[in-house]
Order: C-alpha cells, then structure tokens, then sequence
C-alpha cells in the first residue's frame, strides 16, 4: 500500500511557514533562539518561540483556548484546502486525526494555578481539556468537521514520530482513508525548569555535535500533515520504532535499539543505506545524544551520506520534534532546486573530532541533485525510538 504525505503545514521559531522556515535554515540563521527568563524567572536561557500572530480561538471552542491549540489552528489553515479536498472526497467518517505532544495546553494550567496561589479564582476561562494530551486531537477534529478515530500520542521527544505510525496503521486497518498527523508543543515553565533540574539546558545557543557541547534549547513548534492514499509529492516509505528502556533519561551508549530503528525503517522502505540523502540526526546538543547518534549512523550509513541536526535552529521542541523534522525533510524534497541545497550543521562550534567524522552537511553544500530520499530520527527518554523515510515522488 502507497501512502503519500499530500500537504504540510509548519511553525517553529525558524519561520511561520514552510518557504520561509526552509529558507532560514539552509541559510544557517540561529536569530529565532532567543535569551528570555519568560519561563525561568530566575535564569535567562536560549529558547525558540514561535513569533507569527496565532488565530484567536472564538468562544465555541472556548474549552480548547490554549496557546498549543492556537499552535495546531495556525498550521491547519495552511493546509485547509487540501483538507477540504479529501473531505470531499472520503467524507468526514472517513478521516483521522492523531497529534504528538508532550506537554499539550500545560502553560493554561500553570497560569490558573498562579491565580489560585495568590487567593484569586481560576481564570474563568480555564478548563482542564486545554491541557489535556488528547485535547488537540479532539480540537482539531472539531474545527475541521472530522468524525473519524481522533487522539495523541505521548512518548516524549518521539511523541509525533510515532503519531505517523499510528496514522498509517488507521489506513492499513481500513478505518481511515486520510488522517491529519502531526505534533505541538509550546512552551511552559513546567517544561524549562524541569530540563533545568535535569541540568540539561545548554548555558547558551546549543552546539549539536560540537566539543563543547552542553545541553539543548527547549523550542515549540507545530507541524501538520495530510496522509493518505491520494498521489501527492512525497511517499511514506518506511517507519522503524523500538525501545530500549536503557535508562529513565540518558540513550543507551551502544545505540543497539536506535540501529535497529534506522534499520527497520530501510527493511520497511525496501531502500539500502546508500540510497539515503540526507538524515535528519535527532542532534540533541547533549554529550551522551550526540556520541551515541553519531556512531550509531556510522555503523548503519558509513561516513558518505548528508547530515546535519537543525536544532541548533529551531531548538528542541520536544513532543513536536519529530514532525517538525520531518516537515523540514518535506520541504527538501518539494522544494524546487535541481542542485538539492542542504540544511547545515550549525552549531556556532564545529565539529567535536572524538566522534566518528561523518559528512556534516556544511553551509552552502549541495547534493549536486535533486534530493529524493530523506530519513529522519528522533528519540526520547525511557529509549523510545522512531526513525523515518520519505521519498519525492
């Protein structure tokens, strides 16, 4: 069964959508990482908030007013049209939504929970689906005027990674034709100071795969897309998902299970490494990540493909992360440039050479070709692991 990724639609702090965003980071632009003690009053740190004028959410949905809701509202306006196009063609029985997240509406609660501490009411708009994992799902079944199966996923930074695999497996099972799939996360305190605690947070811009590494700048982001089975411009080829449950937060150093994820996604696409492009790393900017990735790739890919880890502009925006990579590998392959310009490897510290010297993209580098197949990685705490592949048709 051919499935096809038919449209997308992206936010993040590298742009308020996809022309924009994949012009940023193929330029190397980090200015959307931003020092702010908006989330930790007590220590400015690095991270990446969405800067577009996000649609007001009216009163019928009043119980969904969260900033992550006006996240998802903000990305499915720019693919309403292809939307209303499968609408049209299977009905509103016939079509799903399944949203990634890690942290949904929890600023919402945040805010009320601060009211109520200094003796006031709850904020009279304040209502717990707002931060309710599966509220984006139900808000944007609701918005759109879809009847099928709607819910979220939450493993962390795989969170939307693995929402595309539930997606397709709703069309294998033939309960869907088309499903909405993707991820939100914004930002809250919860998030920044629990990072912080875990002494996780870099002490300035992050440095994916650099030697002086330190920690990674927590993001939000938004990314939406429309799988089905209608031709469109870029084919799902191949998903891989494991788990290793090595440790509650750190990866497993012998990268074992993340192998076996990259693996199954190139036995699941049918493709041999070397017919890879480009790898989106996960690139979390932290020692042991960094380490561990680096030479995982090494021993499936070799030292020839393209890759680079673009959270050193975009930031990690956690359960959003792997649909937000995945649309930056959407928009290489749609985008029209027979020369396939690449996304750089920015880190503001080059290349830490105690790690196996795979060919990070530098700024300016092309394939020399159109670009065609592109693998993307993304793992979270307790060893969940997703890795997948796209083609241009």
């Amino acid at each position: 069964m051919r499935l096809y990724i038919n449209d997308l639609g992206i936010l993040s702090a590298a742009g308020n959508n996809g022309g924009e965003m994949l012009h940023h980071l193929q330029a190397g632009d980090r200015s959307g990482l931003v020092r702010t003690d908006e989330y930790s009053p007590h220590q400015a740190v690095y991270l990446g908030a969405v800067q577009a004028e996000l649609p007001e959410i009216g009163e019928k949905y009043s119980i969904y007013d969260c900033r992550n809701n006006q996240l998802l509202l903000a990305a499915s306006c720019q693919i309403k049209a292809t939307v209303n196009r499968m609408i049209k063609n299977y009905g509103v029985d016939r079509i799903g939504v399944v949203i990634g997240t890690s942290t949904s509406g929890v600023r919402n609660t945040e805010l009320a929970l601060a009211e109520v501490a200094r003796g006031r009411p709850k904020p009279q708009k304040f209502h717990y689906k707002q931060q309710q994992f599966a509220g984006g799902a139900d808000f944007l079944a609701s918005v759109l005027g879809l009847k099928g199966p709607a819910y979220a996923i939450s493993t962390a930074c795989s969170s939307s990674g693995r929402a595309f695999a539930s997606a397709r497996r709703l069309i294998a099972l033939g309960l869907c034709d088309a499903v909405i799939v993707g991820g939100a996360d914004s930002l809250c305190r919860f998030t920044v100071c629990g990072f912080e605690a875990l002494e996780s947070l870099s002490a300035g811009l992050c440095k994916p795969f650099g030697p002086h590494r330190d920690g990674i700048n927590l993001s939000e982001a938004v990314s939406l897309f429309v799988l089905s089975k209608d031709e469109g411009p870029v084919l799902l080829q191949g998903i891989g998902a494991s788990s290793d449950a090595y440790h509650f937060s750190a990866p497993d150093p012998t990268g074992s299970a993340v192998i076996a994820a990259m693996e199954m996604a190139l036995a699941d696409a049918q493709m041999r490494p070397e017919q890879i492009d480009y790898i989106n790393m996960h690139g979390t900017a932290t020692p042991l990540n960094d380490a561990m990735e680096s030479k995982a790739i090494m021993q499936v890919f070799g030292d020839t493909v393209a890759v680079s880890s673009t959270k050193g502009m975009t930031g990690h925006a956690l359960g959003a992360a792997a649909a937000l990579e995945l649309g930056i590998c959407w928009l290489l392959l749609t985008q029209r440039d027979e020369q396939g310009l690449l996304i750089p490897n920015i880190n503001g510290d080059g290349l830490d050479r105690t790690l196996p010297a795979l060919n990070f993209v530098k700024p300016g580098q092309t394939l020399g070709r159109r670009i065609k197949q592109c693998q993307s990685n993304s793992f979270a705490f307790g060893g969940n692991n997703i890795s997948i592949i796209i083609s241009h048709v």
